[in-house]
């Protein structure tokens, strides 16, 4: 019998785990990778790191090297565009980026991890010089050489989400002066409860950013370069505008063949299958199913690709796999300036989204025995829990202080995997020693806080 061929179109996160499962669990099969783009797996997640010169060198912030994979076994092919599927042949249509040429290449399976873009604002002026986008190799490398010119004086971030407070951060710490601009009336409000970005929102604005939210942004305007952002709340003046406002699925190219939703993300079945036989999709150009939500929803994470490659990886020559993609949580952290925030499933904005009734309980306490002085390494720390009103099932949660208490995110996601209620989190088994925590451990007390327990 001929090797199987397996075909793994990108080179992202779920690209990269689905080769290594792939190689590790069917040795003899024929693997090959197709990335579009020239610089394979960069990780755009390390992007700020990079422009505050945090990394060994641009070149090394990614996921993994051609030859990591090659020397196993696999094939990685890039500049190589997958541009359409021939299901009736089992095959796929790949045009060369360097020459131009298209060859097909035959598969037994193929897999779609084809990612998402970053969104360019459809307004008059995103044509012109110095309007970036902060996403991969050439758009990090081209925002580092504006950083490091002292001719671009101002900064204007638009998109106040994660990638838009990481490039604010960085051009400030770059010595810019920056406006950040988004339609929401608050930062990172996808993602935290308005607690937590109150907080936020202070130490951005006592670092030097400008916060104008709750914006419509109407046009770019300039020459030939940007010198203007136009919004419905009057001109900001710019030498450079950074575009972090959202991602789409990049699956344009699949219309008419896989199976989409009307927003472009491809419709899987609980086991990762599209519509055509053997060929599955994986990552951010997919939904994926919730366990807070209880239904699929846009989570674009590395976390999440990676675990589906695993189960995909697991199940992909079973005819009828034994059980479904069992779903995430959706965790991730970041810092804001001197804060450090985790969060995990749910949390008001994204409950009401998805039409999930919830109640919230925000508890703030130091970390440490009241007896150890803020200076001495007590600082306050803020505990959001997101759960069901009448089951107290936990649904999500947030940690934010100072100190890094990011790790307590791992902990609420899994406390938010395997469904315990606010009574478990209440009375959960942690250590205690006053060099790290209090008597009753930080989460334990803004469980016992949210059931309406005296305060310890």
């Amino acid at each position: 019998m001929d090797k199987p061929k397996i075909i793994v179109v990108g080179a992202s996160h779920g690209g990269h785990q689905s080769v290594l499962e792939l190689l590790h669990r069917y040795p003899d099969a024929d693997i090959t990778m197709f990335e579009a783009g020239d610089f394979v797996s960069f990780m755009s997640c390390g992007m700020e790191l990079f422009l505050e010169n945090q990394v060994t060198d641009v070149n090394d912030v990614r996921n993994f090297r051609p030859a990591d994979l090659i020397k196993r076994g696999a094939h990685v092919l890039n500049n190589h565009e997958v541009t359409a599927i021939n299901a009736d042949v089992k095959s796929v249509t790949v045009r060369d980026t360097k020459n131009g040429t298209t060859q097909d290449y035959p598969y037994d399976k193929l897999i779609l991890s084809s990612g998402v873009r970053p969104n360019s604002l459809p307004v008059p002026g995103n044509d012109l010089k110095n309007v970036f986008l902060m996403r991969g190799y050439d758009w990090a490398t081209n925002i580092k050489a504006k950083l490091e010119d002292p001719a671009v004086k101002h900064v204007t971030i638009i998109g106040a989400g994660y990638i838009g407070i990481e490039a604010a951060e960085a051009s400030r710490k770059a010595g810019k002066q920056v406006t950040l601009l988004d339609m929401i009336d608050r930062p990172l409000g996808t993602y935290l409860d308005p607690e937590m970005t109150d907080i936020l929102a202070k130490k951005l604005t006592d670092k030097g950013v400008e916060l104008k939210l709750g914006v419509k942004i109407e046009a770019f305007t300039g020459d030939e370069a940007v010198s203007a952002v136009k919004t419905d709340a009057g001109d900001v003046k710019t030498d450079l505008v950074i575009q972090a406002a959202g991602i789409k699925p990049a699956t344009e190219w699949l219309k008419g063949t896989v199976n989409l939703d009307k927003r472009g993300f491809i419709n899987t079945d609980p086991y990762l299958r599209t519509n055509l036989p053997d060929v599955y999709a994986i990552g951010d150009a997919t939904l994926v199913y919730s366990i807070p939500a209880q239904q699929k929803v846009p989570i674009a994470l590395a976390t999440v690709a990676r675990r589906e490659a695993r189960y995909l990886a697991e199940n992909i020559f079973a005819e009828n796999p034994a059980r479904p993609f069992k779903g995430v949580v959706g965790s991730s952290a970041l810092s804001v300036f001197d804060y450090h925030f985790a969060a995990s499933g749910l949390n008001t904005f994204t409950a009401k989204r998805a039409d999930v009734n919830v109640h919230t309980a925000f508890y703030t306490d130091s970390l440490r025995p009241d007896y150890v002085p803020e200076a001495n390494g007590n600082p306050q720390v803020c505990v959001n829990l997101v759960f069901d009103p009448q089951t107290h099932r936990l649904l999500g949660g947030a940690v934010l202080s100072t100190y890094d208490v990011t790790a307590q995110g791992n902990v609420l996601a899994l406390a938010v995997q395997q469904q315990l209620s606010l009574e478990d989190l209440a009375e959960a088994d942690f250590f205690f020693q006053p060099g790290f925590d209090r008597q009753w451990s930080l989460l334990n007390l803004a469980a016992q806080h949210a059931l309406g327990e005296p305060r310890f």
